[in-house]
């Protein structure tokens, strides 16, 4: 059974309260508790200790990040816990400065993470319909895929050392919501990535 830290990377603004992304992660909770895995959850604007922070990343094999993506990005929340959380960690915890030494100060910048044992995992929402990714003629995006807007979000995950699992997305939540499907290709999602020993068997 896999140890599992879910950050509810929710923020609440005046045209979206977050209540979406804090029923997937909360769904992410409920189902992989279910399952037999260890769980523990952080929703990033309630507040936070960075030190439990970054012990409950040590203590996990898996993180799910879950968040609205806001201006391309993360919502501003979030992105100060990344800033408080790794920044302090980078003392030898989650990761050993920057990668290069005195030796070699040109090569392998961004390699000196030490959580190479873990694993993270993307669940994202968006106002943008899918039919805006992985089109070569949409103007805006021009063929880019959902991971390629993330590519920030997978390096700093890279540069901890941790390793990537299949992201999930769910498309235009504002204006034109498929909460139910949504939510049945997440638990499906999660299924697939995190099986009990019984759905690892029949596999």
């Amino acid at each position: 059974m896999s140890k599992i830290l879910i950050l509810n990377g929710a923020h609440p603004y005046d045209f979206a309260p977050g209540r979406l992304n804090t029923t997937f992660a909360e769904l992410a909770r409920d189902h992989l508790t279910s399952q037999g895995h260890e769980v523990r959850m952080t929703t990033v604007f309630e507040g936070y200790d960075v030190e439990t922070e970054i012990e409950n990343h040590l203590w996990a094999d898996t993180v799910i990040l879950q968040y609205p993506v806001h201006w391309m990005g993360l919502p501003w929340s979030f992105k100060k816990y990344m800033d408080e959380v790794y920044t302090s960690a980078m003392d030898g915890r989650l990761a050993s400065g920057d990668g290069r030494t005195s030796t070699a100060p040109k090569l392998n910048y961004g390699m000196g993470g030490n959580m190479q044992d873990t694993r993270y995992m993307l669940s994202v929402t968006f106002n943008a319909p899918e039919e805006a990714f992985n089109a070569p003629d949409e103007p805006f995006l021009q063929g880019d895929s959902v991971d390629d807007l993330m590519k920030p979000i997978h390096l700093t995950a890279k540069f901890l050392g941790m390793s990537a699992l299949p992201s999930f997305v769910a498309y235009d939540v504002m204006k034109d919501p498929q909460i139910e499907t949504d939510l049945a290709r997440f638990t499906a999602h999660l299924t697939r990535l995190f099986p009990t020993d019984a759905n690892s068997a029949a596999a």
